[in-house]
């Protein structure tokens, strides 16, 4: 089982500034790869401090000049809000420059705040999401493209330069319903998703669907793969285990507040509400906790045949206490679990 770690900012104050958040986002990049892990996740969202990244690719690039090994995934890019004409280019640009690396995940978009400030109703945007797929796909495998849908009319017309690599760099999906997952596998793309809160049925439900459209299509070992994302953070004792989870509690009541909440947002700043989940409950769900812990938790991950899990260290703690995280996973939880093939360098 392979580990990624996600760069996602959890941005305190403005005071901070978004050159010192990027930094720290950089600092973990080199380091995860000089501790081996096998890739970083950058997220997209505007507007807001909560996961702060208006510019994945960009991003994306600017890790690939300060990183030697390490893959690069979006994870994921809101295709709604980008025009394919143009998007599809930068997608060609970024693999290039990123030197293969480039694994981009995708998805419709699931905060209703951004999505309705940059005209985008949430009722559509599956639908978008659809269409720009495809639109997309098309563009980085064919050399002349028209098109005549819903969202996009346009003449003929050719992406350039062409990708490097057929079709562009491989895709993931961001889905978590299972008939979903079982849907975008048997099309040949790797997915990324989440169980609610820990929920373990949701979990099986989700593999179960990955594996059986893997077993449907007679995939081979690393054509499409699952990936896994969870909250997760290094402990050395229980006061520092519980302070952490009071941390991620805090975290949650401003994250739930965009993603199925009011979405009330004030001069680009989240307004923290109560968290939902109750602290133990949450506590019980997340990867928070000692290096056995760890293992204990991530055992049953491995044993489902999950290929990649993503951790997301970054929910309002210290800079250097986060990089130690990620150093003290790499070096006590890691070797625990055996890897599996590049799945992005093709």
């Amino acid at each position: 089982m392979l580990f990624s770690i996600q760069l996602s900012a959890d941005y305190p104050s403005k005071d901070y500034g978004g050159d010192r958040v990027y930094a720290d986002m950089l600092d973990q990049a080199v380091l995860a790869d000089r501790l081996g892990y096998d890739a970083v996740s950058i997220t997209e969202h505007h507007l807001m401090n909560c996961l702060m990244m208006p510019a994945p690719l960009q991003f994306a690039v600017k890790i690939a000049a300060m990183t030697q090994n390490i893959q690069i995934m979006t994870s994921i890019v809101v295709l709604p809000l980008h025009d394919m004409r143009v998007y599809a280019g930068e997608v060609v640009c970024a693999d290039i420059f990123t030197e293969g690396r480039l694994l981009l995940g995708v998805g419709r978009g699931a905060f209703e705040y951004e999505m309705e400030r940059f005209g985008v109703p949430m009722a559509e945007t599956q639908a978008r999401f659809n269409e720009s797929l495809d639109v997309l796909q098309a563009l980085l495998s064919e050399e002349e493209v028209s098109w005549d849908g819903e969202y996009y009319q346009f003449e003929p017309l050719t992406i350039m330069p062409r990708p490097v690599r057929k079709g562009g760099p491989p895709m993931m999906m961001a889905v978590m319903n299972p008939e979903g997952i079982y849907h975008c596998t048997k099309r040949g793309f790797h997915i990324q998703t989440t169980p609610l809160s820990g929920n373990h049925q949701l979990l099986l439900d989700q593999v179960s669907a990955f594996n059986r459209a893997k077993e449907e299509m007679g995939a081979k070992e690393g054509e499409v793969t699952l990936t896994l994302s969870r909250v997760a953070h290094m402990a050395s004792n229980s006061a520092e285990k519980q302070r952490k989870i009071e941390a991620a509690h805090r975290y949650y009541g401003r994250f739930d507040n965009v993603f199925t909440g009011p979405g009330i947002v004030e001069n680009g700043m989240i307004k923290p509400l109560p968290c939902k989940t109750p602290i133990e409950e949450l506590g019980e769900s997340l990867l928070i906790g000692t290096p056995q812990e760890m293992i204990d938790k991530l055992a049953p991950y491995a044993e489902l045949g999950i290929d990649r899990v993503i951790l997301n260290p970054n929910f309002g703690l210290d800079a250097n206490e986060t990089l130690d995280a990620i150093a003290s996973f790499a070096e006590d939880v890691m070797p625990h679990f055996a890897t599996k093939p590049d799945v992005a360098a093709e």
